[in-house]
């Protein structure tokens, strides 16, 4: 009996030695966080970011969700961290992000507004101290390169997205034409002479089914010149050959040389947007209008666009905050009314940057600005001459 309690004993220490460890294992065990590892990448050239070649639903499926945190590195060794993963451009001016924007084949990594990012942008290193900052080019990134997305923080940024959530469905449902094409005559600018300056989403690009109803309407409105600002001649090119293209008169205006195709990205502090800003005006006043400036939603680069001729025409402020608002009550029913809270972030966010560019970012009180004269200094200080701003101003200003 006794040796029965003794092997019993033994075997029951066993046990609970391997217990605790197995539990001790457990409790030790190592959970991978959740990466998309090794995908590739393609240069987005619209608004100068990089595709990661997985679609938005495919992505989420795996256990990614709009307000998590991520860190993205890519092959040559750049690394964004802790960014937010948003289904909009959520963050503010020139800040990185990852995005799942409706319509777009993948997720996207770019700046806001800001540079290019397949082509520059800054690398940190966490052995770096000081926050030293080392310039890098990407250049070299080719197909062959590869994106590694790594889950950093569950929601984290998820209030944020809660908060400025926006987005607008494709069928018409009872919106009026212009509504819906986000298309109006600029005439709610004192200054500026009526019936002269147009805006509008796309009236070529159908991939939000706008462009036929955004032809129709161009057509009865007489334009004769267009600013396209999102296209290029190639893109132009393929987009007269889709199986779903009715925008002849589009087409009848590119046809007689009255279309200037410029495709410009969204980064209106950059080189590269200031010159073809510039080569779209200069060639503008050469031409008979009305005129219309779009791009692909007219929201973005058509709202800076449009900021830029109405402040030079005189505009006040509080004419270019209600011209800039109406499309986000076409597109998503925000205005002051509907969701006050929404409507002054967007206009913080997007638009207030754009009046202190403007200004020159020197601190003007851009509420009491002299966007007149402001507006001059800036576009010659792009590269236009005098007479060739007083050339602009005089085919759009109320005299």
């Amino acid at each position: 009996m006794k040796k029965f309690v003794k092997v019993l004993c033994v075997v029951l220490v066993v046990l609970i030695l391997f217990t605790f460890a197995a539990c001790n294992k457990k409790k030790n065990k190592t959970v991978e966080p959740l990466t998309l590892k090794d995908y590739s990448i393609e240069h987005e050239t619209k608004f100068g970011g990089v595709y990661i070649k997985i679609t938005i639903d495919d992505f989420n499926a795996m256990g990614f969700a709009f307000g998590d945190s991520v860190n993205i590195e890519f092959s040559n060794g750049f690394k964004l961290t802790d960014i937010p993963y948003f289904n909009g451009f959520y963050v503010d001016m020139g800040e990185p992000l990852l995005v799942g924007y409706p319509g777009y084949p993948y997720i996207r990594a770019g700046y806001n507004n800001g540079d290019d990012m397949w082509e520059t942008g800054q690398l940190q290193s966490s052995q770096e101290s000081d926050n030293l900052k080392k310039l890098w080019t990407v250049s070299e990134v080719e197909a062959k390169d590869k994106a590694t997305i790594t889950l950093n923080q569950k929601a984290k940024y998820l209030a944020e997205q809660n908060a400025l959530d926006i987005h607008y469905t494709d069928t018409q449902d009872g919106r009026t034409n212009e509504v819906f094409a986000n298309f109006r005559p600029v005439n709610t600018i004192a200054s500026l002479k009526p019936n002269t300056l147009y805006r509008s989403c796309s009236p070529i690009d159908n991939q939000h089914n706008r462009a036929h109803i955004c032809d129709d309407l161009i057509e009865q409105a007489g334009i004769g010149f267009i600013m396209d600002l999102a296209d290029s001649i190639t893109e132009l090119d393929r987009l007269y050959n889709v199986e779903d293209f009715d925008s002849p008169y589009f087409k009848s205006l590119d046809d007689n040389g009255n279309v200037i195709p410029l495709a410009m990205n969204s980064a209106f502090k950059s080189q590269i947007f200031s010159d073809k800003l510039v080569t779209g005006f200069k060639e503008l006043i050469q031409h008979t209008g009305p005129y219309l400036v779009h791009c692909v939603e007219g929201k973005d680069r058509t709202g800076f666009v449009c900021v830029v001729i109405e402040a030079l025409t005189g505009a006040t402020y509080s004419e270019l905050v209600n011209d800039y608002m109406v499309t986000y009550n076409n597109y998503y029913g925000i205005n002051l009314t509907t969701d006050p809270e929404k409507y002054n972030i967007i206009k913080e966010k997007n638009l207030f940057p754009m009046l202190r560019y403007i200004t020159g970012d020197n601190g003007v009180n851009i509420e009491t600005a002299d966007y007149a004269t402001y507006t001059k200094q800036y576009l010659m200080s792009l590269g236009m001459t005098q007479t060739e701003v007083d050339t602009l101003q005089s085919l759009f200003i109320n005299a």
